[in-house]
Parts: structure tokens; C-alpha cells; sequence
């Protein structure tokens, strides 16, 4: 990122820019994500345009937008688990000694990655129990359970890989601690 300054006799305004996109910089799910949330977008959109100039709303578009959402919070949740950016108490593990605060940062991936694992288990078992359509289209709602299980197994899959990072300290989430 670069900072590009105004002229002083204009502005003391500083406008950051990113210069470059780097695909590289970017795993799988962001892109899968990105793709889920355009479908979502779309289709909002044709809810509210039908409804509100076509005068007469789609029927399917509203439970649609229900799971593409919740598609794309499990799916978004394998981004934060790859970029460390899930929800989490740092301030103690700045005061703690290096050795706790790594025992501590063990522990943490192993409840995580337990978690994780527990929750594609039960999502698995529920997905493959559910035989019900959704209401307004001919989809299973196991499919549901399915993304459902896709995005439990990126968080593990991701969980698993940072720990193991971090384990060997080569990218570790909190610099200070060694």
C-alpha cells in the first residue's frame, strides 16, 4: 500500500491506495465466497425489483437469499480462520510470559480444531438425515447442510494449516510471542 499525499496548498487530506491485486494473496474460498455473495446479490436484487416495480415479488428469491447467506457466513468464516481474523481476546497474550502465551495459543488451536471437526460431524450426520424440500423450490434442504458441512471443513482444513504454522513459528499470529 502506498500513500499518496495531496499537494500542501490544497489539503492535508492522505488517501491510501492499494496499488496491485495479487491473486496469489487470495485462497480458494475467498473466490468461492466471492462468487456465493454475487449470486446473493443478485439475487436481492431481483426481489426488490420485482417486487417493487414489477409490483408482484418472486416467490423463491427470499429463501434463496436466506441460504445463499448462510452460505456465505460459513464460507467467509474459512477467510477469517486463514487470516487469524475470527474473534479473539489478543491483550492477554501481550502480558503473558512466551511460554504461556505459546501453550496458550496451542491450546486454542486444538479447542478450535475440535470444533471445527465436531461441527462438520454433526452437520454431516444432519445432512445426511434430512430428506424435506425446501419450501418454495425442488431442493433438498440437505443441500444446505451440505455448503453447511463444505464450509466446516475449510475452517478445519484452514485450522489445521495455521496451527501447524504456527507450531513451527513461521508465520505466527502474534509477533511478539516466540
Amino acid at each position: 500500500m502506498t500513500i499518496d499525499k495531496w499537494p500542501a496548498e490544497t489539503s492535508d487530506f492522505q488517501m491510501e491506495e492499494d496499488d496491485t491485486f495479487e491473486w496469489r494473496d487470495y485462497g480458494v474460498e475467498d473466490y468461492a465466497t466471492l462468487v456465493v455473495f454475487w449470486l446473493l446479490a443478485l439475487d436481492v436484487f431481483m426481489q426488490f425489483f420485482s417486487r417493487y416495480v414489477l409490483g408482484n415479488s418472486i416467490a423463491w428469491t427470499e429463501e434463496m437469499a436466506r441460504y445463499l447467506l448462510v452460505t456465505v457466513g460459513f464460507m467467509g468464516g474459512s477467510m477469517a480462520v486463514r487470516t487469524g481474523t475470527h474473534i479473539s481476546v489478543e491483550f492477554f497474550y501481550r502480558y503473558m510470559p512466551g511460554w504461556m502465551s505459546r501453550l496458550l495459543m496451542t491450546l486454542v488451536d486444538i479447542v478450535s480444531i475440535g470444533f471445527f471437526a465436531i461441527g462438520a460431524w454433526i452437520t454431516w450426520k444432519l445432512a445426511d438425515r434430512t430428506t424435506a424440500l425446501m419450501a418454495s423450490v425442488d431442493i433438498p434442504k440437505s443441500f444446505l447442510y451440505y455448503l453447511v458441512l463444505l464450509g466446516f471443513l475449510l475452517m478445519l482444513g484452514r485450522a489445521i494449516q495455521m496451527a501447524v504454522l504456527r507450531w513451527r513459528n513461521r508465520s505466527p499470529s502474534h509477533p511478539d510471542v516466540p
